[in-house]
């Protein structure tokens, strides 16, 4: 068994670009180690981030991020023990999607990132964040 967290959060207003490229890197090589997979959403104002794998790593990881000066207003959105990771290789924080990135909608990007999830729940949370951002 896994254990599925999402949560959203607000980016702090003086975050930078550079800065979620720290968070990138910082987040692909912890979570290889600790064996967390996800995806990670943002648009520029708001992140969007599910987390997968060992329920212990994905506690201590949530608390990094609840703990993490760039932003505020960490929310839980969903929480599940899960048999199968939605985000099968994926290294957590890999996939950064939203008009900063400059390639096709927010919305395009995101489906196309959750094309291949199964999880209903979880892919329609991914889905509405980016129709509700990306047409904001």
């Amino acid at each position: 068994m896994f254990l599925q967290l999402v949560y959203i959060s607000t980016a702090r207003s003086t975050l930078e670009l550079s800065d979620v490229e720290s968070i990138l890197q910082t987040s692909r090589r912890r979570n290889a180690v600790d064996g967390v997979t996800g995806l990670l959403i943002f648009d520029g104002k708001r992140f969007l981030q599910a987390l997968e794998g060992p329920a212990d790593q994905v506690a201590r990881t949530y608390e990094r991020i609840q703990g993490d000066p760039r932003h505020r207003a960490v929310v839980q959105l969903n929480r599940a023990e899960v048999s199968e990771r939605q985000f099968g290789p994926w290294a957590m924080a890999s996939q950064v999607v939203g008009p900063i990135m400059g390639t096709g909608s927010m919305i395009e990007q995101v489906d196309q990132l959750t094309d291949m999830i199964e999880d209903p729940n979880i892919k329609a949370t991914l889905r509405s964040f980016a129709r509700v951002r990306g047409s904001a």
